[in-house]
C-alpha cells in the first residue's frame, strides 16, 4: 500500500493538480468504435485507437489513469489490467531515465503501476526543461515501457503517458539573506522562481534621485524611502510588516527605534506616500510602497544609523490578508506575519550631519554676558581706582594751600 487511499488520491488530484495532461496510444477493433467519446477513428476509418483513459477492443474499459502533484512529489499511476492488455510488465515501466521505475501497488482493493519521484529527483529522472511564467511553473514527465522483442521483431505498442504538473507561484516568499548596504537589490530563489526586492532612500519626496552612496541627512528633515518589487514588475503585492533603525549593522544588536509595526505606523512623523498618479499609497496594495520619517539621531556618540524592514509578497487575490487592518491596537497585534515567511531588508549607514552652528550660537549665548560683567567690571575698579587718587591729590593740595 501507499501512502493515501483511492479517495484522498482523488482529492489531491483536484486541490493539488492544477493543470495536468496525459497520452496513451492504445489498440481498439474498428468494427466495435462506436462511441466517439472513447474512440476515435483515423480519416480513413481504417484505424482506430482509443482515447485517453480508456483501452479494449471496444474501449470500454477505463485505465483510470490518476496523476497526483503533491508540494514535494509527483506520482502518476494507472491500473495493472491496462498494462496487461498491451503485455507492458511492470519491470519494462521507467521515465526518461531508466533508472527511475514503476512499483506496483494496491488502491482501494485495485491493483496499479505507479511512479512516484519527489521535485529534489526531477532532472535526475529525466524531467523536461522546466516551464516558467509569472505566474506558473510547469514540470512535464513521460512515463514510457520498453520495446518487446520477439526475436529480431516488436509486436506491441511502446506505452508512452506524457503528463505535466503546474503549479501556481508560491503564495508567499522570503529573502534567504540581508540585503548589502546601498545594494538593495537581492535576487530570491524559491522552488525555482526568481523575485527581486529593493530598498533605496531618496533626496526629495519626488523619489527621482536615489542615493548612491551612505546618504548624510539632518536632523528632522525627511528622509525618503521606498521598498519596490522590480521582478516580476506588477504581480505581487508588496508589504511591509516592520521597520526600525538602530546605531549597529546588525539588526538585533544595540539601542533601536521602532517605525512601522505590523504593516502599522509606530512613529508620529511616518507617512505613507503614493507611488503615483491613482495608485494607493498604503501599506500591502501594490508592489511599491513608499514612506518618510522625520531625521533622528540615538543618544549615544555615534551619529550614523541603519534602516531595517521585514517584508513579505501577497498574491493579487491575497489583497485583504496582505493589507493590515490599522483601526486599533487589538487589530494591530492581529496581524502579525509570520517570521518564515518574511524577508529582511538592511540599508546604511545613513549618516546624521552635526552643524556646528548650534554650538556656536550657545557659546556666544553664554560666554560674551559673562565676558562683558568681566569688563564693565575691570573698568569700574579702575573708574573707582581714579576717583580715589584724584581725590586724595585734591585733599593733599588744599592742606599746602593752608
Amino acid at each position: 500500500m501507499i501512502p493515501f487511499g483511492l479517495k484522498l488520491l482523488s482529492v489531491v488530484l483536484v486541490l493539488l493538480l492544477g493543470f495536468t495532461y496525459h497520452r496513451v496510444d492504445g489498440l481498439c477493433s474498428v468494427q466495435h468504435c462506436t462511441n466517439s467519446t472513447r474512440c476515435l477513428l483515423s480519416k480513413d476509418r481504417m484505424n482506430c485507437k482509443c482515447a485517453t483513459g480508456y483501452y479494449g477492443d471496444q474501449c470500454d474499459k477505463d485505465s483510470e489513469i490518476r496523476v497526483v502533484c503533491g508540494k514535494n512529489y509527483l506520482i502518476i499511476g494507472a491500473k495493472e489490467d491496462f498494462f496487461k492488455y498491451h503485455n507492458v510488465p511492470l519491470e519494462s515501466l521507467h521515465l526518461a531515465n531508466k533508472s527511475c521505475r514503476a512499483r506496483g501497488v494496491v488502491i482501494g482493493g485495485e491493483s496499479y503501476y505507479v511512479a512516484r519521484i519527489s521535485k529534489d529527483q526531477y532532472a535526475t529522472c529525466g524531467g523536461k526543461p522546466l516551464q516558467k511564467n509569472f505566474t506558473h511553473i510547469t514540470y512535464s514527465l513521460s512515463l514510457l515501457s520498453d520495446p518487446q522483442v520477439t526475436g529480431n521483431i516488436i509486436r506491441n505498442p511502446v506505452i508512452k503517458m506524457d503528463y505535466s504538473c503546474v503549479y501556481p507561484y508560491i503564495r508567499r516568499i522570503s529573502l534567504p539573506f540581508p540585503v548589502v548596504p546601498f545594494s538593495s537589490e537581492a535576487v530570491m530563489r524559491v522552488d525555482e522562481l526568481d523575485a527581486k526586492i529593493q530598498m533605496m532612500l531618496y533626496k526629495d519626496q519626488s523619489y527621482s534621485v536615489a542615493y548612491s552612496g551612505a546618504p548624510t541627512i539632518e536632523l528632522r528633515d525627511k528622509v525618503y524611502v521606498e521598498v519596490t518589487v522590480t521582478e516580476p514588475a506588477d504581480f505581487f503585492l508588496l508589504r511591509i510588516n516592520e521597520c526600525w533603525a538602530t546605531q549597529s549593522s546588525q539588526p538585533k544588536e544595540g539601542s533601536f527605534h521602532t517605525l512601522l509595526l505590523n504593516g502599522c505606523v509606530d512613529d508620529q512623523t511616518v507617512s505613507f506616500h503614493n507611488t503615483s498618479a491613482g495608485e494607493s499609497g498604503r501599506n500591502g496594495e501594490s508592489p511599491t510602497i513608499r514612506y518618510s520619517f522625520d531625521m533622528f539621531r540615538f543618544t549615544g556618540e555615534s551619529h550614523s544609523l541603519y534602516l531595517h524592514c521585514t517584508v513579505q509578497l501577497c498574491e493579487p487575490d491575497d489583497y485583504k490578508s496582505c493589507t493590515p487592518n490599522c483601526n486599533s491596537i487589538t487589530k494591530r497585534e492581529a496581524v502579525k506575519g509570520d517570521p518564515t515567511n518574511q524577508g529582511l531588508l538592511t540599508y546604511g549607514p545613513i549618516m546624521i550631519e552635526m552643524p556646528d552652528r548650534p554650538h556656536s550660537s550657545i557659546l556666544m549665548a553664554v560666554v560674551v554676558p559673562v565676558a562683558a560683567v568681566w569688563i564693565v567690571g575691570f573698568f569700574l575698579i579702575i573708574l573707582i581706582t581714579v576717583a580715589k587718587a584724584g581725590s586724595r591729590r585734591l585733599t593733599q593740595v588744599e592742606l599746602h594751600s593752608q
